[in-house]
């Protein structure tokens, strides 16, 4: 059975990921706490595999693998640390040349043609972080799901959802819950993405 890209994410009310530059999901606008990290880490450990762009895998890489045995941090936390790290992930890099942690990377001019293999290859759902290889899967038509925790903000600018791509996305709601605090998460299925990568 051919897998799934889902691109995971926290957005604002008006889809923006950051309100600065390189903030790197650590803004203040977020309301993660617990509820939502223990659901995340579940969604998180159910997944065949990670694809992270260069940029979101060396804020994780800087992180979390440190996180497992910082006893500071709360035990969700530490959990996720470990799910993170022993996770399979695939880094798409033109400059990396190696990487730790159950990482291989793919890279080049055919990475995306590389990760449609990696697709049509994989059994279950591939998690899918960064705007710029997100955004290049929908172009491909690769992109298949959205898993969005929307916060209760409007920033009004900031970084979007997708960089640079201005076609409609057609979406059918698969699953939606609310948390405490005030945000809610909704799973998407894409709808014709190769239709639209044609446009």
């Amino acid at each position: 059975m051919m897998g799934r890209f889902v691109y995971a994410m926290n957005v604002s009310l008006d889809l923006r990921i950051e309100q600065v530059p390189g903030d790197n999901g650590a803004g203040e606008w977020l309301r993660i706490d617990e509820e939502l990290h223990r659901e995340l880490n579940a969604r998180t450990r159910e997944i065949a595999l990670i694809v992270h762009g260069r940029v979101i895998y060396e804020t994780m890489e800087e992180y979390w693998p440190r996180a497992r045995d910082d006893a500071s941090l709360p035990d969700f936390m530490r959990e996720y640390a470990e799910i993170w790290t022993a996770k399979p992930k695939v880094l798409v890099s033109r400059t990396r040349l190696s990487a730790d942690h159950n990482t291989r990377i793919i890279g080049g001019d055919d990475a995306i043609e590389q990760l449609a293999v990696l697709r049509a290859e994989t059994d279950g759902s591939i998690g899918v972080g960064g705007a710029a290889l997100a955004t290049q899967l929908l172009r491909a038509g690769l992109l298949d799901e959205l898993l969005l925790c929307t916060h209760p903000a409007i920033l009004g600018f900031g970084r979007p959802l997708f960089d640079d791509y201005d076609m409609p996305i057609e979406l059918d709601l698969l699953e939606q819950r609310s948390f405490e605090r005030g945000v809610t998460l909704h799973r998407y299925t894409i709808q014709d993405t190769k239709e639209a990568s044609s446009c």
